[in-house]
């Protein structure tokens, strides 16, 4: 549970703590799998056939694989689809945590990134004709976003920036 999640986490002074999510697509088809980072705001979409466990799982593997060697933690909701949280845990290496239920605010940043997908592809939008370019568009327009709290940075900037450093220290 959240509450055993490292203090650290709650600062955002590192980059690393992820936060994960899925959008939903009308009707219940297709969806989306989202992470955030907490730091930076940098998202990561990758659109999915389904809500089911076994491919949210296998989803966010690929998405998150990239930037293993930076993830600390993973927080994410209580849904079904994080049931196999333990093999994403195993395969990266990392800590997964759970909000408590119906407490969203404990993952405040990705609802609100999941709120900016959704100025995109509204909520009557059917996934399963997305394509990955237009997934691709989304995730750089979220991520050359010049945001106050970063400083007027934008998430690519201070993610690729902290990570250079991470990894040369």
């Amino acid at each position: 549970m959240i509450d055993q999640r490292p203090k650290i986490v709650d600062n955002k002074s590192r980059i690393g703590d992820l936060e994960i999510d899925t959008v939903i697509g009308k009707n219940h088809i297709g969806a989306l799998v989202t992470v955030v980072d907490r730091k930076s705001k940098f998202t990561i979409i990758k659109n999915v056939s389904s809500k089911e466990a076994r491919v949210v799982t296998q989803a966010l593997i690929e998405m998150i694989r990239p930037i293993k060697a930076i993830t600390h933690t993973i927080t994410s909701d209580n849904g079904k689809e994080f049931a196999y949280h333990k093999e994403v845990a195993a395969a990266l290496d990392t800590k997964f945590y759970f909000a408590n239920p119906y407490h969203s605010w404990e993952r405040g940043l990705n609802e609100h990134t999941n709120g900016l997908i959704r100025q995109y592809l509204p909520k009557k939008s059917e996934f399963i004709h997305v394509s990955k370019d237009e997934i691709i568009m989304i995730q750089n327009r979220l991520n050359h976003r010049h945001r106050k709290v970063l400083g007027y940075k934008t998430p690519y900037e201070v993610f690729f920036s902290e990570m250079s450093r991470k990894l040369a220290s």
